[in-house]
């Protein structure tokens, strides 16, 4: 599917979210940008959409509230006049120990990390439709994507993601008919975590065959690759370094 004239929405991805909008605006879509607590990067990833001739919708919304799934998808489908691709990277990384683990804090992570991506995925079919077809590509993790978890403190995050590749495959084979194509992505070493010390930046360099940290544009160019393909559904693209493999 070519990207030209087309329009994508994406959700949350305050740290990779701009190289993705500038790679969609690049290949010619008009972006919308879903934020919660991160303007300043929406704005930037908005502004490096403008600068490339495509016209950038930022919207401020709370996806754990399903109304707001809605509606954010009604909002970019009204802006642009249509709906492409859609691009749920909306997640909430936190350590929660399993001994003061709660269903609040259970309920919490899946809302926005499962609940959200079936949601605003669910709200887009009817646009997509309407284009005669589009993408859904998710955002899951490459622990949950090799089947097994790495690190504790972690349980809902896992499980999260680990759905949200589970859901990829099953909407795959629901919307093919529709020629939706529905795939996920799942980063590893991408960027160091803010506030990671030089060890601990370190470690993951040495704990990763390729022996360094992927960089944003690796995802950018990964979301581009599944927007564009015809032939690509119900897959989870590890884009991790060769991380699993130790």
């Amino acid at each position: 599917m070519t990207l030209e004239g087309r329009a994508a929405l994406i959700t949350g991805g305050a740290r990779m979210g701009e190289a993705v909008a500038a790679t969609l605006a690049t290949l010619g879509a008009d972006v919308a940008l879903v934020y919660r607590a991160s303007a300043g990067p929406a704005e930037r990833a908005a502004a490096a959409v403008r600068t490339r001739g495509r016209r950038a919708l930022t919207l401020d919304a709370d996806l754990s509230d399903p109304a707001a799934c809605r509606t954010v998808v009604q909002e970019a489908a009204a802006t642009f006049g249509r709906l492409d691709v859609v691009v749920n990277m909306a997640s909430i990384y936190r350590a929660t120990p399993l001994d003061t683990l709660d269903a609040a804090a259970w309920d919490a992570q899946l809302a926005v990390d499962l609940r959200a991506t079936f949601l605003v995925s669910m709200a887009a079919v009817p646009h997509l439709r309407a284009a005669g077809g589009g993408r859904i590509i998710n955002f899951s993790d490459w622990t949950s994507a090799s089947g097994r978890p790495r690190y504790p403190g972690y349980v809902p995050y896992y499980v999260a993601k680990a759905g949200v590749k589970a859901l990829t495959e099953a909407l795959a084979l629901e919307l093919a008919a529709d020629r939706i194509l529905v795939n996920a992505v799942a980063p590893g070493p991408i960027l160091p975590p803010s506030g990671a010390s030089a060890a601990e930046v370190s470690a993951v360099e040495q704990a990763t065959p390729l022996g360094r940290w992927g960089g944003e544009a690796e995802i950018a160019r990964v979301v581009a690759f599944l927007c564009e393909s015809d032939f690509v559904t119900g897959d989870t693209v590890r884009v991790d370094g060769g991380r699993h493999l130790k």
